[in-house]
Protein backbone atom coordinates (compact mmCIF):
# COMPACT_ATOMS: atom_id res chain seq x y z
CA UNK A 1 0.00 0.00 0.00
CA UNK A 2 2.91 2.40 1.06
CA UNK A 3 4.87 1.09 -2.63
CA UNK A 4 2.00 2.47 -4.96
CA UNK A 5 1.30 6.05 -3.08
CA UNK A 6 5.19 6.30 -3.29
CA UNK A 7 5.53 5.31 -6.83
CA UNK A 8 2.29 7.60 -7.70
CA UNK A 9 3.79 10.33 -6.24
CA UNK A 10 7.03 10.18 -7.37
CA UNK A 11 4.86 10.55 -11.19
CA UNK A 12 3.58 13.33 -10.09
CA UNK A 13 6.11 15.18 -9.04
CA UNK A 14 8.08 14.24 -12.07
CA UNK A 15 5.71 14.36 -14.65
CA UNK A 16 5.54 10.95 -15.87
CA UNK A 17 3.52 9.54 -18.47
CA UNK A 18 3.70 6.24 -17.03
CA UNK A 19 -0.06 5.14 -16.61
CA UNK A 20 -0.60 3.64 -13.53
CA UNK A 21 -1.17 0.25 -13.17
CA UNK A 22 -5.26 -1.22 -13.04
CA UNK A 23 -5.33 -1.70 -9.69
CA UNK A 24 -4.14 2.00 -8.79
CA UNK A 25 -6.80 3.13 -11.66
CA UNK A 26 -9.26 0.96 -9.79
CA UNK A 27 -8.67 2.32 -6.22
CA UNK A 28 -8.65 5.90 -7.64
CA UNK A 29 -11.83 6.20 -9.49
CA UNK A 30 -13.72 4.22 -6.51
CA UNK A 31 -11.94 6.97 -4.34
CA UNK A 32 -12.53 10.38 -6.21
CA UNK A 33 -15.22 12.62 -5.07
CA UNK A 34 -14.53 15.67 -7.48
CA UNK A 35 -15.23 16.64 -10.85
CA UNK A 36 -11.10 17.41 -11.13
CA UNK A 37 -10.72 13.82 -11.25
CA UNK A 38 -13.42 13.13 -14.09
CA UNK A 39 -11.54 12.39 -17.24
CA UNK A 40 -12.49 14.00 -20.97
CA UNK A 41 -15.82 12.71 -22.56
CA UNK A 42 -14.68 11.81 -26.04
CA UNK A 43 -16.29 13.71 -28.64
CA UNK A 44 -16.97 10.35 -30.67
CA UNK A 45 -19.76 9.77 -28.39
CA UNK A 46 -21.81 13.13 -29.19
CA UNK A 47 -24.34 11.97 -32.00
CA UNK A 48 -25.51 15.56 -33.55
CA UNK A 49 -29.58 16.14 -33.42
CA UNK A 50 -29.92 16.74 -37.20
CA UNK A 51 -28.67 13.16 -38.08
CA UNK A 52 -30.65 11.79 -35.64
CA UNK A 53 -33.75 13.86 -37.12
CA UNK A 54 -32.89 12.37 -40.97
CA UNK A 55 -32.29 8.92 -39.80
CA UNK A 56 -35.43 8.97 -37.94
CA UNK A 57 -37.45 10.06 -41.05
CA UNK A 58 -35.78 7.95 -43.93
CA UNK A 59 -36.89 4.96 -41.15
CA UNK A 60 -40.31 6.19 -41.25
CA UNK A 61 -40.38 6.58 -44.79
CA UNK A 62 -39.20 3.50 -45.51
CA UNK A 63 -41.41 1.61 -43.16
CA UNK A 64 -44.03 3.66 -44.66
CA UNK A 65 -43.36 2.36 -47.99
CA UNK A 66 -42.94 -1.05 -47.41
CA UNK A 67 -46.75 -1.05 -45.47
CA UNK A 68 -48.10 0.98 -48.13
CA UNK A 69 -46.89 -1.79 -50.75
CA UNK A 70 -48.19 -4.69 -48.82
CA UNK A 71 -51.48 -3.13 -48.45
CA UNK A 72 -51.48 -2.53 -52.11
CA UNK A 73 -50.93 -6.08 -52.84
CA UNK A 74 -53.32 -7.37 -50.68
CA UNK A 75 -56.02 -5.16 -52.36
CA UNK A 76 -55.29 -6.35 -55.90
CA UNK A 77 -55.21 -10.35 -54.78
CA UNK A 78 -58.83 -10.01 -53.18
CA UNK A 79 -60.15 -6.81 -54.03
CA UNK A 80 -59.25 -6.63 -57.96
CA UNK A 81 -61.94 -4.55 -58.95
CA UNK A 82 -61.96 -2.34 -56.18
CA UNK A 83 -57.87 -2.08 -56.46
CA UNK A 84 -58.78 -0.56 -59.98
CA UNK A 85 -60.76 2.38 -58.82
CA UNK A 86 -58.50 3.14 -55.90
CA UNK A 87 -55.46 3.11 -57.98
CA UNK A 88 -57.59 5.98 -60.46
CA UNK A 89 -58.57 7.94 -57.62
CA UNK A 90 -55.07 8.09 -56.32
CA UNK A 91 -53.53 8.68 -59.43
CA UNK A 92 -55.97 11.22 -60.29
CA UNK A 93 -55.50 13.27 -57.13
CA UNK A 94 -51.71 13.31 -57.61
CA UNK A 95 -52.30 14.82 -61.41
CA UNK A 96 -55.01 17.42 -59.53
CA UNK A 97 -52.77 18.52 -57.13
CA UNK A 98 -49.81 18.81 -59.62
CA UNK A 99 -52.19 20.33 -62.20
CA UNK A 100 -53.10 23.19 -59.06
CA UNK A 101 -49.02 23.93 -58.82
CA UNK A 102 -48.60 24.52 -62.50
CA UNK A 103 -51.53 27.14 -62.21
CA UNK A 104 -50.42 28.47 -59.10
CA UNK A 105 -47.23 29.46 -60.77
CA UNK A 106 -48.54 30.42 -64.05
CA UNK A 107 -50.59 32.74 -61.52
CA UNK A 108 -48.25 34.26 -59.33
CA UNK A 109 -45.79 34.83 -63.14
CA UNK A 110 -48.92 36.57 -64.08
CA UNK A 111 -48.81 38.87 -60.79
CA UNK A 112 -45.43 39.58 -60.85
CA UNK A 113 -45.03 40.69 -64.64
CA UNK A 114 -48.66 41.93 -64.83
CA UNK A 115 -49.36 39.52 -67.60
CA UNK A 116 -53.32 39.68 -69.24
CA UNK A 117 -55.00 36.18 -69.60
CA UNK A 118 -54.51 36.79 -73.45
CA UNK A 119 -51.25 37.37 -73.48
CA UNK A 120 -50.13 34.02 -71.99
CA UNK A 121 -48.63 31.41 -74.63
CA UNK A 122 -51.17 28.77 -75.45
CA UNK A 123 -50.54 25.89 -73.32
CA UNK A 124 -50.42 28.12 -70.29
CA UNK A 125 -54.03 29.56 -71.19
CA UNK A 126 -55.33 26.24 -71.92
CA UNK A 127 -53.78 25.16 -68.82
CA UNK A 128 -55.36 27.56 -66.85
CA UNK A 129 -59.01 27.29 -68.67
CA UNK A 130 -59.17 23.70 -68.22
CA UNK A 131 -57.85 23.78 -64.07
CA UNK A 132 -60.81 26.31 -63.18
CA UNK A 133 -63.49 23.98 -65.20
CA UNK A 134 -62.14 20.97 -63.05
CA UNK A 135 -61.52 22.92 -59.65
CA UNK A 136 -65.41 24.09 -60.14
CA UNK A 137 -66.52 20.32 -60.27
CA UNK A 138 -64.51 19.93 -57.70
CA UNK A 139 -65.74 22.12 -55.21
CA UNK A 140 -69.06 21.08 -55.52
CA UNK A 141 -68.31 18.18 -54.06
CA UNK A 142 -66.41 19.58 -51.69
CA UNK A 143 -69.26 21.31 -50.30
CA UNK A 144 -71.60 18.67 -50.21
CA UNK A 145 -68.84 16.82 -47.94
CA UNK A 146 -68.84 19.64 -45.19
CA UNK A 147 -71.32 17.72 -43.17
CA UNK A 148 -70.11 15.48 -40.49
CA UNK A 149 -70.32 11.53 -42.04
CA UNK A 150 -71.48 12.71 -45.59
CA UNK A 151 -68.11 11.73 -46.77
CA UNK A 152 -68.92 8.16 -47.02
CA UNK A 153 -72.15 9.32 -49.08
CA UNK A 154 -69.73 11.57 -51.40
CA UNK A 155 -67.86 8.70 -52.46
CA UNK A 156 -70.91 6.42 -52.84
CA UNK A 157 -72.09 8.97 -54.80
CA UNK A 158 -68.51 9.55 -57.01
CA UNK A 159 -68.69 5.66 -57.47
CA UNK A 160 -72.16 5.67 -58.67
CA UNK A 161 -71.91 9.17 -60.80
CA UNK A 162 -68.76 9.40 -61.96
CA UNK A 163 -69.43 11.93 -64.84
CA UNK A 164 -71.32 13.48 -63.44
CA UNK A 165 -69.21 14.33 -60.25
CA UNK A 166 -65.79 13.89 -61.49
CA UNK A 167 -63.42 15.38 -63.79
CA UNK A 168 -61.13 13.75 -66.14
CA UNK A 169 -58.01 12.93 -64.08
CA UNK A 170 -60.53 10.37 -62.23
CA UNK A 171 -61.70 8.24 -64.91
CA UNK A 172 -60.71 5.36 -66.05
CA UNK A 173 -58.96 5.15 -70.07
CA UNK A 174 -62.48 3.20 -71.12
CA UNK A 175 -64.32 5.66 -69.12
CA UNK A 176 -62.99 9.04 -70.69
CA UNK A 177 -63.70 7.81 -74.09
CA UNK A 178 -67.17 6.71 -73.33
CA UNK A 179 -68.01 9.96 -71.21
CA UNK A 180 -66.99 11.80 -74.04
CA UNK A 181 -69.08 10.45 -76.47
CA UNK A 182 -72.01 10.99 -74.31
CA UNK A 183 -71.36 14.65 -74.05
CA UNK A 184 -70.99 15.11 -77.64
CA UNK A 185 -74.27 13.12 -77.67
CA UNK A 186 -75.61 15.39 -76.06
CA UNK A 187 -74.22 18.43 -78.39
CA UNK A 188 -75.52 16.88 -81.08
CA UNK A 189 -79.10 17.34 -79.91
CA UNK A 190 -78.89 21.12 -80.15
CA UNK A 191 -77.41 20.95 -83.91
CA UNK A 192 -80.68 20.69 -85.74
CA UNK A 193 -82.03 23.30 -83.82
CA UNK A 194 -79.50 25.94 -84.31
CA UNK A 195 -79.43 25.09 -87.89
CA UNK A 196 -83.13 25.81 -87.89
CA UNK A 197 -82.56 28.79 -86.29
CA UNK A 198 -80.39 30.01 -88.62
CA UNK A 199 -82.64 29.45 -91.72
CA UNK A 200 -85.48 31.54 -89.72
CA UNK A 201 -82.92 34.31 -89.39
CA UNK A 202 -81.86 34.34 -93.10
CA UNK A 203 -85.20 35.78 -93.69
CA UNK A 204 -84.63 38.85 -91.65
CA UNK A 205 -81.16 39.81 -93.16
CA UNK A 206 -81.95 43.07 -95.41
CA UNK A 207 -79.01 42.03 -98.22
CA UNK A 208 -80.11 39.99 -100.88
CA UNK A 209 -76.34 38.57 -101.61
CA UNK A 210 -76.09 37.55 -97.78
CA UNK A 211 -79.51 36.24 -97.42
CA UNK A 212 -78.85 33.97 -99.74
CA UNK A 213 -75.68 32.49 -99.04
CA UNK A 214 -77.30 31.77 -95.48
CA UNK A 215 -79.65 30.11 -96.50
CA UNK A 216 -77.48 28.27 -99.20
CA UNK A 217 -75.34 27.13 -96.31
CA UNK A 218 -78.14 25.72 -94.23
CA UNK A 219 -79.23 23.83 -96.80
CA UNK A 220 -75.74 22.72 -97.39
CA UNK A 221 -75.60 21.23 -93.54
CA UNK A 222 -78.95 19.60 -93.61
CA UNK A 223 -77.90 17.64 -96.90
CA UNK A 224 -74.91 16.45 -94.98
CA UNK A 225 -71.90 18.50 -97.00
CA UNK A 226 -69.22 19.73 -94.74
CA UNK A 227 -68.80 23.47 -95.80
CA UNK A 228 -65.38 24.97 -95.57
CA UNK A 229 -63.78 28.40 -94.55
CA UNK A 230 -64.73 29.43 -98.02
CA UNK A 231 -68.52 28.94 -97.05
CA UNK A 232 -68.47 30.48 -94.09
CA UNK A 233 -66.67 33.84 -93.77
CA UNK A 234 -68.21 35.70 -96.35
CA UNK A 235 -71.15 35.58 -94.10
CA UNK A 236 -69.18 37.42 -91.44
CA UNK A 237 -71.33 40.59 -91.63
CA UNK A 238 -74.86 38.85 -90.47
CA UNK A 239 -73.26 37.79 -87.58
CA UNK A 240 -71.82 41.38 -86.67
CA UNK A 241 -75.54 42.68 -86.33
CA UNK A 242 -79.00 42.38 -86.52
CA UNK A 243 -80.35 39.20 -86.21
CA UNK A 244 -77.18 37.07 -85.79
CA UNK A 245 -75.03 39.11 -83.34
CA UNK A 246 -74.43 37.92 -79.74
CA UNK A 247 -76.29 40.93 -78.17
CA UNK A 248 -79.02 40.16 -80.76
CA UNK A 249 -79.77 36.11 -80.34
CA UNK A 250 -83.06 35.64 -79.25
CA UNK A 251 -83.95 33.62 -75.99
CA UNK A 252 -84.60 30.48 -77.88
CA UNK A 253 -81.25 30.63 -80.05
CA UNK A 254 -79.13 31.14 -76.79
CA UNK A 255 -80.55 28.18 -75.34
CA UNK A 256 -79.37 25.71 -77.95
CA UNK A 257 -76.19 27.40 -78.62
CA UNK A 258 -75.48 26.72 -74.88
CA UNK A 259 -76.66 22.86 -75.31
CA UNK A 260 -74.22 23.31 -78.20
CA UNK A 261 -71.03 23.92 -75.88
CA UNK A 262 -72.03 21.87 -73.20
CA UNK A 263 -73.21 24.92 -71.19
CA UNK A 264 -76.48 24.80 -69.00
CA UNK A 265 -79.62 26.09 -71.07
CA UNK A 266 -81.67 26.75 -67.43
CA UNK A 267 -80.50 30.16 -66.59
CA UNK A 268 -82.17 33.99 -67.16
CA UNK A 269 -81.08 35.49 -70.65
CA UNK A 270 -78.68 38.11 -69.45
CA UNK A 271 -76.82 35.23 -68.01
CA UNK A 272 -77.10 33.16 -71.07
CA UNK A 273 -75.50 35.85 -73.27
CA UNK A 274 -72.57 36.61 -70.82
CA UNK A 275 -71.28 32.87 -70.16
CA UNK A 276 -71.40 32.48 -74.14
CA UNK A 277 -69.72 35.66 -74.85
CA UNK A 278 -67.26 34.79 -72.26
CA UNK A 279 -66.44 31.50 -73.73
CA UNK A 280 -66.63 32.22 -77.33
CA UNK A 281 -63.85 34.95 -76.27
CA UNK A 282 -61.46 32.93 -74.51
CA UNK A 283 -61.54 30.26 -77.07
CA UNK A 284 -60.86 33.44 -79.93
CA UNK A 285 -57.84 34.32 -77.41
CA UNK A 286 -56.99 30.75 -77.33
CA UNK A 287 -57.04 30.40 -81.54
CA UNK A 288 -54.59 33.53 -81.60
CA UNK A 289 -52.11 32.07 -79.65
CA UNK A 290 -52.64 28.67 -80.71
CA UNK A 291 -52.46 30.51 -84.28
CA UNK A 292 -48.82 31.75 -83.18
CA UNK A 293 -47.25 28.80 -81.77
CA UNK A 294 -48.53 26.54 -84.42
CA UNK A 295 -50.50 23.47 -84.86
CA UNK A 296 -47.32 21.49 -85.98
CA UNK A 297 -45.74 21.71 -82.20
CA UNK A 298 -49.38 20.09 -80.37
CA UNK A 299 -48.96 16.60 -78.96
CA UNK A 300 -51.65 14.26 -80.47
CA UNK A 301 -53.79 14.57 -77.02
CA UNK A 302 -53.68 18.57 -77.29
CA UNK A 303 -55.07 18.46 -80.95
CA UNK A 304 -57.57 15.65 -80.11
CA UNK A 305 -58.32 18.17 -76.55
CA UNK A 306 -58.61 21.43 -79.05
CA UNK A 307 -60.71 19.99 -81.42
CA UNK A 308 -63.16 18.64 -78.57
CA UNK A 309 -63.38 21.98 -77.30
CA UNK A 310 -64.23 23.95 -80.15
CA UNK A 311 -67.31 20.78 -81.07
CA UNK A 312 -65.22 18.19 -82.80
CA UNK A 313 -66.25 14.54 -80.99
CA UNK A 314 -62.29 13.82 -81.95
CA UNK A 315 -61.96 10.53 -80.06
CA UNK A 316 -62.50 8.61 -82.71
CA UNK A 317 -60.90 10.73 -85.68
CA UNK A 318 -57.97 9.76 -86.86
CA UNK A 319 -54.83 13.06 -85.95
CA UNK A 320 -54.06 14.20 -89.36
CA UNK A 321 -57.79 15.05 -90.12
CA UNK A 322 -57.86 16.25 -86.71
CA UNK A 323 -54.64 18.61 -87.29
CA UNK A 324 -57.16 19.70 -90.91
CA UNK A 325 -60.18 20.42 -88.98
CA UNK A 326 -58.21 22.64 -86.89
CA UNK A 327 -56.41 24.25 -89.44
CA UNK A 328 -59.58 25.22 -90.84
CA UNK A 329 -60.83 26.61 -87.59
CA UNK A 330 -58.00 28.80 -87.25
CA UNK A 331 -58.45 30.24 -90.37
CA UNK A 332 -62.03 31.32 -89.73
CA UNK A 333 -61.23 32.49 -86.17
CA UNK A 334 -58.34 34.09 -86.80
CA UNK A 335 -60.11 36.62 -89.70
CA UNK A 336 -62.49 37.34 -87.54
CA UNK A 337 -63.44 40.50 -85.32
CA UNK A 338 -64.82 40.94 -81.72
CA UNK A 339 -68.22 41.77 -83.04
CA UNK A 340 -68.32 39.10 -84.91
CA UNK A 341 -67.19 36.42 -82.67
CA UNK A 342 -71.34 34.96 -82.93
CA UNK A 343 -69.57 33.25 -86.25
CA UNK A 344 -66.69 31.48 -84.16
CA UNK A 345 -70.02 30.11 -81.87
CA UNK A 346 -71.72 28.92 -84.48
CA UNK A 347 -68.90 27.32 -86.34
CA UNK A 348 -69.36 25.10 -83.30
CA UNK A 349 -72.43 23.40 -84.79
CA UNK A 350 -71.50 24.43 -88.65
CA UNK A 351 -67.94 23.03 -88.74
CA UNK A 352 -68.41 19.44 -86.95
CA UNK A 353 -71.91 18.61 -88.01
CA UNK A 354 -70.94 16.58 -91.13
CA UNK A 355 -66.94 16.22 -90.57
CA UNK A 356 -65.98 12.64 -91.48
CA UNK A 357 -66.43 10.20 -88.67
CA UNK A 358 -68.58 12.92 -86.81
CA UNK A 359 -71.71 12.08 -89.28
CA UNK A 360 -73.77 9.31 -87.49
Amino acid sequence: MALSRVCWARAALWGSAVAPGPFVTRRLQLGRSGPAWRAPRSSKLHLSPKADVKNLVAYMVTKTRAINGSYHRFLGRHFPRFYALYTVFMKGIQMLWADGKKARRIKANMWKHNIKFHQLSYREMEHLRQFRRDISKCLFIGIISIPPFANYLVFLLMYLFPRQLLVKHFWTPKQQVDFLDIYHSLRKQAHSEVITYLERASTLVSDERLRWHLTDLGIKVRNGTHPTAHDILPLRECFSTHPLGLNQLQAVQMRALSRAVLLTPHLPSPLLRWRLKSLTTEIHQLDRALAKLGIGQLTAQEVKSACYLRGLNSTHIADDRCRTWLGEWLQISCSLKEAELSLLLHSVVLLSTNYLETRR
